[in-house]
């Protein structure tokens, strides 16, 4: 199983990160090969990735490098994605 790395990028405060990050610990027991991060925007690395991948709203996921979404997170999608990345 290959290893996928999922990064979240955070704003304080923010309620869209606070319900991905509730669903991510619910489900992140069914994927062990994924390295979960959660980087707040206002840190110096948050503010690099959020130039970096251009993210406007909260909370940015990138996953591998790419980002996946900003805003909201379709979960099924996101599962969908990791799942893909995993073989």
């Amino acid at each position: 199983m290959k290893t996928v790395i999922l990064e979240e990028l955070s704003s304080p405060g923010c309620h869209s990160c606070q319900v991905f990050e509730e669903f991510w610990h619910r489900v992140e027991d069914q994927f062990p090969n994924v390295q979960y991060k959660n980087i707040s925007v206002v840190s110096d690395e948050g503010m690099e990735m959020a130039s970096k991948y251009m993210v406007l709203t909260s909370p940015g996921i990138v996953i591998n490098g790419e980002l996946f979404s900003t805003g909201g997170v379709n979960q099924e999608k996101l599962v969908n994605k990791i799942k893909e990345l995993s073989q």
